[in-house]
């Protein structure tokens, strides 16, 4: 059976695959085998411009294009010869050196070099640079550019709605009022310390061969500091070097990125959930989009599916993301295998975290807030200024405030004729007695304004 987008096992490539181009790029196997590649022809050219090792020459522009035109045209042909030679050595790894040799077996001036393609190396070198690439690359190309958009948008609505004030629910109950700007500045907030994260969190590699102490390159040219040499070649990727590892980089460093993703995905959980509660309860309504179906039998629903998906998405992301980070970690002495198939699931979470953000950016262009609701809401509890009263109460020294307004309000519809006349029997300073009564459900909302105003945007 031909695979299709109707045929794919999984719906990130099938039902998502469109959505997904851009993650499927840098993390399909297609992209690991290149970086392979590249991770080879690479060191290959690092050993030739090391000049204790006579037996290479530096290598000169044409040996160089050679090797680069090996990369810049790679195509499906070149695929199916790995995967050939796959087939006989049941090694994908030695696949890419068998068959990064018969390309150099088609230069006379590399053709004697071909056995120093993936010299002193075990496929572990190999393997933990091209995936820490695909990472590196997939953080900068792919998650920080949504992950900034969904902040941005969230400061943009923090300083919109600033000064709209709406009632807060604790415990799901009328509670001290804030405003909807306030709500959006405390998620941009702790998505931004999150984004910080991630941007800084180093990306690992290491190359000292089969146990991690560099046995083979000593063995044949103990004068060279292989140290050295190597460290040079891991960061000339970008990458941070790992200079104590066994036979594999031991993965803490995917463990702590998968674990930053997984915060940042969790507080956009509950940011999903907060709107999902805020479209319920009409604070938030949906534009309508024409054509678009909410029910197939209900016609008046707009269902916030948005931010549904995105929770679905979010969920399946965060149990790969912390499976990851448990089980990487861990290998048996020196190596053992079961890393492997694990580690080409990383696309996967990064597919459903990608899935759920550009359904969020959706989710959130479609939102506006429903000012009546949210004021009519607010003036219907007037019990909310208990709070503020007890307090002044507490100033100025009256006996038991918070037994007072407990009686009086607690389980009860409390209107503002009612506060007042307990108010204007307070014994306090006229002045306060006034501040009092000029507290209102919409008033009330303390610092609310300011911080959302001062939230930093990206």
């Amino acid at each position: 059976m031909k695979i299709s987008r109707l045929t794919a096992l999984s719906p990130l490539d099938g039902r998502y695959g469109d959505k997904l181009t851009d993650v499927a790029t840098l993390s399909n196997e297609l992209h690991l085998i290149l970086m392979r590649i590249t991770v080879e022809i690479e060191w290959l050219k690092t050993l030739a411009s090391t000049p204790k090792i006579k037996e290479i020459k530096p290598l000169g522009r044409e040996e160089v294009k050679f090797l680069h035109n090996i990369i810049a045209h790679f195509s499906e042909e070149d695929v199916k010869r790995i995967k050939e030679l796959e087939k006989k050595t049941n090694h994908d790894v030695k696949a890419v050196e068998y068959f990064l040799k018969e390309k150099l077996s088609k230069n006379k001036k590399l053709e004697k070099y071909r056995e120093f393609i993936h010299f002193g190396c075990t496929s572990e070198d190999i393997n933990n640079l091209s995936y820490a690439i695909m990472l590196s690359k997939s953080r900068d190309v792919v998650l920080l550019p949504l992950m900034k958009k969904i902040i941005l948008e969230l400061g943009k609505m923090a300083k919109s709605y600033a000064d709209l004030p709406m009632l807060s629910r604790t415990h799901g109950q009328p509670a001290s009022p804030t405003t909807l700007g306030k709500e959006m500045a405390n998620f941009s907030y702790r998505l931004t310390r999150q984004l910080d994260y991630l941007f800084v969190t180093p990306i690992l590699g290491k190359f000292n061969g089969a146990v991690g102490n560099f046995n083979a390159h000593v063995a044949a040219y103990p004068d060279i500091d292989w140290q050295k040499v190597t460290q040079k070649f891991v960061e000339s990727f970008g990458l941070t070097w790992n200079p104590y590892t066994t036979q594999i980089e031991p993965h803490d460093y995917i463990a702590e990125f998968c674990d930053v993703i997984a915060r940042f995905n969790t507080i956009l959980l509950d940011f999903c959930r907060d709107t999902w509660g805020y479209i319920s309860i009409g604070y938030l309504k949906q534009k309508p989009k024409s054509g678009e179906i909410g029910s197939s039998t209900m016609p008046h629903k707009i269902n916030p599916i948005d931010f549904e998906n995105a929770e679905g998405n979010l969920g399946i992301a965060n149990a790969l993301l912390n499976h990851f980070s448990s089980k990487l970690p861990i290998s048996r002495w020196q190596r053992d295998l079961s890393d492997s198939t694990v580690q080409r699931n990383l696309g996967a979470a990064i597919g459903h975290s990608v899935l759920a953000y550009k359904s969020i950016e959706k989710g959130m262009s479609k939102i506006a807030a429903d000012k009546e609701v949210i004021k009519k809401d607010l003036n219907d509890h007037w019990e909310v200024l208990a709070e503020p009263i007890q307090t002044v109460m507490r100033r100025f020294g009256i006996k038991d405030p918070y037994e007072k307004m407990k009686k009086l309000t607690r389980g009860q519809k409390i209107d503002k004729a009612t506060l007042h006349k307990f108010i204007k029997k307070l014994d306090l300073p006229q002045k306060d007695k006034k501040d009092l009564l000029k507290l209102t459900p919409e008033n009330y909302i303390g610092k609310a304004k300011d911080l959302a105003k001062k939230i930093q945007t990206i």
